[in-house]
């Protein structure tokens, strides 16, 4: 059972959640506007390098790139996505990064051992690296594969205990190319000092999964699933902390809200919210791949491509790729009072193209500003870091000059330094600047 007592847990986690608090998980109070704001860094800078425009007085450097040689032997594989960030003590930080790979990407080297192969016996690229950095410098002390034999790991989360939860946006079943079923959450300590032993976490569902996050206060997980009539899930685990000891996997159900996407019209509008109920599912391993239906005929409320989610105080936020009438995207809140229902509101929704589009990956920064990646396709692709107001005022962080997405947006321990990921070719930078308090 989760502890009644908020405080209680909280207690036990209390350094873990110091450690979160640190890294940008602050309470926004928002009046959502929907509009786009300068900067209050001021306009972006062309960057000379061709990589990362940035406002002035800041800067980037690019901590590692495809192709770069590992510690372990091997190079570093293409794709990066989700990343989290973690405090390891003496001196170090972690970052924990994964790889988007599907069976015909390169893994970057021959890979000892890992969840599943194809048929022909390949251990599958997917997974995880893993950097660990001087906290100080942020030189690269060591370099290294942490999980391997996935599809399409996308995003994930990270956890109050010092771990990384990886996610596959997959659901491609044994027998067809591969030997075992995908479509799962794994766990990959912080602190692993190379390959570990992939265990999925099945009671978390089987699904196309794309992020999750923690209240650290609860220990429930919450997670998000990329398609265009998902549901917002979370887990309730017997015991928190040990996720793979099981647990109950629920579905929102938002009053009078059946479908929050505003395709056919204003469901719900920017400020506007209503209160929430879990609804729980069966049969969660899903060999159909049919969960987030059944979760929809039982009151689950749909979502466009739910994506990036992370919790803050007291409350979580989470992307909408193609979400609102204008199909460009949303950003939902979910708050998580002590006591009484929970509330789901519509925090923002883009309304044009030039002022959000398609946000991915996002984050809250020490000074409650939300930093969103943003994640079109196509022929062209101009995506940009926005930031978000607790005002609901987008303005552009930065903008990235390869065709590519932007992914992984996490903060150093410290607050001062933003890690994010150019996905292909892969890019893993660290941005250093005059933050905002």
């Amino acid at each position: 059972m989760i502890p009644a007592d908020r405080r209680q847990f909280l207690a036990a986690t209390g350094s873990a959640f110091a450690a979160l608090l640190a890294s940008g998980c602050t309470r926004i109070i928002a009046n959502p506007t929907g509009s786009l704001t300068a900067s209050p860094y001021g306009p972006l800078q062309t960057d000379p390098a061709g990589l990362l425009d940035l406002p002035g007085g800041f800067s980037y450097r690019v901590l590692s790139r495809l192709g770069d040689a590992m510690n372990d032997g091997g190079r570093v594989p293409d794709r990066a996505d989700g990343m989290g960030c973690f405090d390891l003590g003496n001196g170090e930080i972690a970052l924990v990064r994964n790889h988007e790979l599907r069976a015909s990407h390169d893994a970057g080297g021959d890979l000892p051992r890992g969840f599943d192969t194809s048929e022909d016996g390949a251990i599958l690229p997917g997974g995880t690296t893993t950097i660990v950095l001087n906290a100080a410098t942020l030189e690269v002390r060591r370099e290294f594969r942490s999980l391997a034999g996935m599809i399409r790991n996308c995003a994930g989360g990270t956890t109050p205990w010092g771990s990384w939860l990886t996610c596959e946006e997959d659901v491609t079943r044994a027998g067809d190319g591969v030997r075992r079923d995908h479509g799962w959450v794994f766990e990959v300590p912080a602190n692993a000092s190379g390959l570990i032993d992939p265990a999925p976490i099945k009671p978390m569902g089987r699904f196309n999964h794309e992020a999750a996050c923690v209240d650290p206060v609860s220990g429930i997980v919450y997670l998000t699933e990329d398609r265009e009539d998902s549901l917002l899930y979370r887990y309730v685990p017997v015991s928190p902390s040990n996720l793979a000891a099981g647990g109950r996997l629920q579905a929102l159900a938002a009053n009078r809200l059946s479908d929050s996407r505003n395709w056919r019209g204003d469901q719900i509008r920017p400020g506007g919210g209503t209160e929430a109920r879990w609804i729980d599912l069966d049969n969660v391993e899903s060999p159909a791949d049919d969960l987030r239906l059944r979760g929809a005929a039982r009151g689950g409320t749909l979502f466009a491509r739910g994506e990036g989610i992370h919790m803050g105080d007291g409350e979580l936020y989470f992307c909408c790729t193609s979400g609102g009438a204008a199909r460009l995207g949303q950003i939902f809140r979910l708050t998580l009072p002590q006591s009484g229902p929970e509330r789901l509101e519509l925090f923002f929704e883009s309304n044009d193209a030039s002022q959000f589009h398609y946000g991915d990956n996002l984050t809250v920064s020490p000074n409650g500003h939300l930093i969103v990646c943003e994640d079109q396709s196509g022929d062209v692709a101009t995506n940009h870091l926005r930031g978000i107001t607790p005002a609901g005022e987008a303005y552009p962080l930065g903008w990235l000059r390869q065709e590519t997405e932007l992914a992984g947006a996490c903060w150093s321990p410290d607050g001062g330094v933003l890690f994010v990921n150019a996905y292909s070719p892969t890019a893993t930078l660290a941005i250093s600047g005059p933050w905002v308090a």
